[in-house]
């Protein structure tokens, strides 16, 4: 299995949260591949712009080249793929995640309820 990580999903793993659940550890030991988005970085840069990043989620940015995971670029099709999915989730970058692991085939690892209803691509807490 290829996964991809939601924002907080990432933070919490590298954070070593407990907030993390031991499905989701597990899911991430055991794909072939693990994958964090760039939007991801760029959605929590925004926020440490901004004075509203948590020092763990400041930790994630600083952490990411010695991490194992595999950085996903945007691009070009992905933009277009959130074209076509319905409104049922109002964050950008949420939504980018989203077309992401719809156009790459990855399974998307969230909490989050709502982003669950997009796909079977979605991985369910």
């Amino acid at each position: 299995m290829r996964v991809l990580l939601d924002t907080h999903i990432y933070i919490w793993r590298v954070s070593r949260d407990r907030r993390l659940s031991a499905y989701f550890r597990d899911a991430i030991d055991d794909a072939k591949q693990v994958y964090i988005s760039a939007a991801s970085i760029w959605e929590l840069s925004i926020k440490s712009a901004r004075g509203k990043l948590e020092p763990d989620g400041e930790r994630a940015i600083d952490e990411l080249q010695s991490q194992p995971f595999i950085v996903l670029p945007v691009e070009l099709k992905h933009a277009k793929a959130v074209r076509n999915m319905p409104h049922l989730h109002r964050d950008p970058f949420d939504r980018v995640l989203v077309a992401q692991a719809l156009t790459e085939d990855l399974k998307l690892l969230t909490a989050d309820r709502e982003l669950r209803e997009y796909v079977r691509q979605v991985v369910p807490a």
